[in-house]
C-alpha cells in the first residue's frame, strides 16, 4: 500500500506537475459555476390567456401573456429576451411554434399582447396555446397554458371596415340625393361626349351615301359589362337608323349577344314608329373563334363598305385589324371601350373614341333618364372623394416624411392603414 501511495505521489510530483494539477482544480468550480448559471432557464410566464378578437371577420385571436417574474421592469438587464407561442387544437396535443414575441413589444410593466391571424377553415375551430420565456442564451423556460379553448367567430359587424361604411353611406347617400333632384325636374350637368355626339353625323352620312351603318358589339359575351354598355348604345343607334331610314349590320360573337342584340334593335324600331323596317336577319351569330369572327367581320367591311362602323364594347388583338380596315375604305369610326391596352390604336385610327368612363356613361347620357343621371352624378361625388384622400395623403406624407413632424406621419399611416384599407 506504501509502495503505491508513494509510486502515485512521485508521478504528480515533477516540477511541471502540481502547478497544472493545482490550476485546474482551481478553476474548475468556478468553470461549472459559471456553465451553471448559464444553463438556468427564466421562470415561466405568470399567466397565457387566448379570447376571440372583438369586431371581425372571424380571422384573429388575440392573446395575452402576462409576463415572467424574471421579465423585470426596473431597468436592470432583463433575463428574458421573448417569448414563444405555440398552438394545438387539443389541450394535450402536440403544440407547434406560431410566433414570437420579443420582450420589448410593450412597456415593461404591461402584458405582451399578440393576435393570431387564422386561415380561412379554422373559422370555429377550438385552439389552445402555450407560451414560454427565451432567455439571453436562449434558455426556455417551463410553458404557461390557456385554460380553456378559443375559437374565432366571425362578428356582425368589422370594425376593420368602419371607414369604409362611412364612405359607402356618403356615396349611396350622394346617389339617392341626384335621383331625387332628377325626378323633381333638376337639371344636372352632364359633359358633352363627341363621340355620342357624332352617332347622328355618322348615320346621316350613311343614309346619304346609300350605305349601312356597321355595329360591333365587341367579342365577349353578356357577363361581360362592357357587352351590356355597347349594346345600350346599340339602342341609340339602331333608333336613329330606323328615323332615317338606313340599314344597321351587328355580327356577333356570342349567340346569347345575338339574341340580346335583335331584342334592343327590334325595340330601337318600335320606339322610331317603324317597326316594319327591322329585318332580324342582319343581326347575325358568327363564331366564337377570335380571329374567325374578326376575319369574317373585316372581309364584310371590304364588300360591303359600310359608311360608318360602331365598335363598343370588350375588345383584344382584333381591335386594330377592324380599325385600321375600316379606316381603309373610310367609314367614319366611332369606337368605345374599356381596355385599356386596347384604348390607343381605337385613338389613333378612329375618327371618335369613348375612353373608360365615357362608355360607362354612355347609356345615362343617351337616354337621359332621371335615375341613371343621378346615379353618374352620385358616382361622381365618390370619384371627388377618392381624389381628395389621394391629395391629403400624398401631402401628408411629403410633411411627415423626413419624421420632423410625428403627428403628421401618424396621420399619414392612418389614412393609408386604416381609411384607405
Amino acid at each position: 500500500m506504501h509502495g503505491r501511495v508513494s509510486t502515485l505521489e512521485s508521478r504528480v510530483t515533477p516540477s511541471s506537475g502540481p502547478s497544472r494539477v493545482s490550476v485546474g482544480l482551481t478553476h474548475l468550480p468556478v468553470a461549472l459555476s459559471t456553465s451553471l448559471t448559464r444553463a438556468q432557464a427564466p421562470a415561466p410566464p405568470i399567466g397565457t390567456r387566448a379570447s376571440d378578437h372583438p369586431g371581425d371577420n372571424g380571422r384573429h385571436i388575440d392573446i395575452v401573456i402576462d409576463r415572467s417574474p424574471d421579465d423585470v421592469s426596473n431597468g436592470d438587464s432583463s433575463a428574458v429576451r421573448e417569448y414563444i407561442i405555440s398552438r394545438s387544437a387539443e389541450p394535450l396535443g402536440l403544440y407547434a411554434e406560431i410566433a414570437r414575441v420579443p420582450a420589448t413589444d410593450a412597456a415593461p410593466d404591461k402584458p405582451l399582447r399578440y393576435s393570431v391571424e387564422l386561415k380561412p377553415d379554422e373559422r370555429g375551430e377550438p385552439f389552445w396555446f402555450r407560451a414560454k420565456a427565451v432567455g439571453d442564451d436562449d434558455e426556455l423556460s417551463d410553458f404557461a397554458q390557456t385554460f380553456a379553448p378559443a375559437t374565432a367567430t366571425r362578428e356582425p359587424f368589422d370594425n376593420a371596415r368602419g371607414w369604409l361604411a362611412v364612405l359607402m353611406i356618403f356615396l349611396c347617400g350622394s346617389i339617392v340625393m341626384f335621383i331625387v333632384l332628377a325626378r323633381r325636374g333638376t337639371k344636372l350637368y352632364v359633359r358633352p361626349i363627341a363621340g355620342l355626339e357624332a352617332v347622328e353625323e355618322a348615320v346621316g352620312r350613311a343614309t346619304e351615301m346609300g350605305r349601312s351603318c356597321l355595329f360591333v358589339p365587341g367579342i365577349q359575351d353578356m357577363n361581360e359589362i362592357q357587352t351590356i354598355a355597347g349594346l345600350s348604345i346599340l339602342s341609340r343607334v339602331a333608333q336613329r337608323v330606323a328615323e332615317y331610314d338606313a340599314a344597321i349590320e351587328v355580327p356577333t360573337a356570342r349567340s346569347l349577344v345575338m339574341t340580346s342584340a335583335r331584342e334592343t334593335v327590334e325595340a330601337a324600331y318600335y320606339s322610331a314608329g317603324r317597326p316594319d323596317a327591322y329585318v332580324a336577319d342582319r343581326i347575325s351569330y358568327i363564331t366564337d373563334e377570335q380571329f374567325g369572327y374578326v376575319a369574317y367581320v373585316a372581309g364584310r367591311m371590304v364588300r360591303e363598305k359600310p359608311a360608318a362602323c360602331f365598335y363598343m364594347g370588350a375588345f383584344f388583338a382584333e381591335s386594330l385589324i377592324l380599325a385600321e380596315t375600316g379606316n381603309a375604305i373610310g367609314a367614319i369610326q366611332v369606337a368605345g371601350t374599356a381596355m385599356p391596352s386596347q384604348l390607343p390604336f381605337f385613338v389613333a385610327a378612329c375618327d371618335y373614341t369613348l375612353i373608360g368612363e365615357e362608355f360607362y356613361a354612355a347609356s345615362a347620357y343617351l337616354s337621359g333618364d332621371p335615375d341613371q343621371i343621378g346615379s353618374l352624378k352620385g358616382q361622381d361625388v365618390g370619384k371627388l372623394i377618392v381624389a381628395a384622400l389621394m391629395l391629403i395623403g400624398c401631402g401628408l406624407f411629403t410633411l411627415g416624411g423626413d419624421g420632423a413632424f410625428p403627428g403628421v406621419q401618424a396621420a399619414a399611416e392612418y389614412l393609408k392603414d386604416v381609411v384607405g384599407s
